[in-house]
């Protein structure tokens, strides 16, 4: 199963970026977890050059969006919301529509994000994604100063990432079983 995370930071050492590094790292040998890299790279929206094509950077967004069977985000706070990058990036495909009915799960970094989750679980919903509520995790990490393999290696870090991701990747079989249903 192909799953795309993407950080809402654009840190070079983002404990989010770090959060979705462990969990890909977590996953079972059947899971890919992608993280998009490309944030910085896509252009302020604008209406007027949202085109068929697109810009190269938003045309490989979606398509990575199209590749996947669900996204999970992580994103820090900013200003009681998330960051512009991360809402730019949501803007790019609220008309192209890669995350209708998208499963989505929200992981964060920190428990004091909740105006960022508020914010994006606001958008996501209007989005008509399909937010897997039982998924979202939240783990403790700052003042921990923890890298990826430091994240793994937490036992009761990586059990609450691990969980979190079978709980995501349970809600995409369910959803894909009914939509593909094997014969009568």
């Amino acid at each position: 199963m192909h799953i795309l995370a993407i950080s809402g930071s654009l840190r070079a050492v983002s404990s989010n970026t770090n959060l979705l590094h462990a969990l890909a790292g977590l996953a079972p040998s059947n899971h890919t977890i992608h993280i998009f890299g490309g944030l910085a790279d896509l252009p302020a929206f604008n209406p007027d050059i949202d085109t068929a094509p697109g810009p190269d950077a938003v045309e490989r967004f979606r398509e990575e969006l199209r590749a996947s069977r669900g996204v999970i985000f992580s994103t820090p706070e900013y200003a009681h919301g998330v960051p512009g990058s991360l809402k730019n990036a949501l803007d790019w495909v609220v008309g192209s529509g890669e995350l209708v009915d998208k499963p989505v799960a929200m992981f964060n970094a920190s428990p004091r994000s909740t105006y960022a989750l508020a914010s994006l679980t606001e958008t996501l919903s209007v989005m008509s994604t399909r937010i897997i509520t039982e998924a979202g995790t939240t783990i403790q990490l700052m003042g921990r100063n923890l890298d990826a393999e430091g994240i793994a290696a937490d036992p009761e870090l990586s059990r609450a990432l691990t969980a979190g991701l079978e709980a995501f990747t349970r809600a995409i079989e369910a959803q894909m079983s009914i939509a593909e249903p094997g014969p009568p």
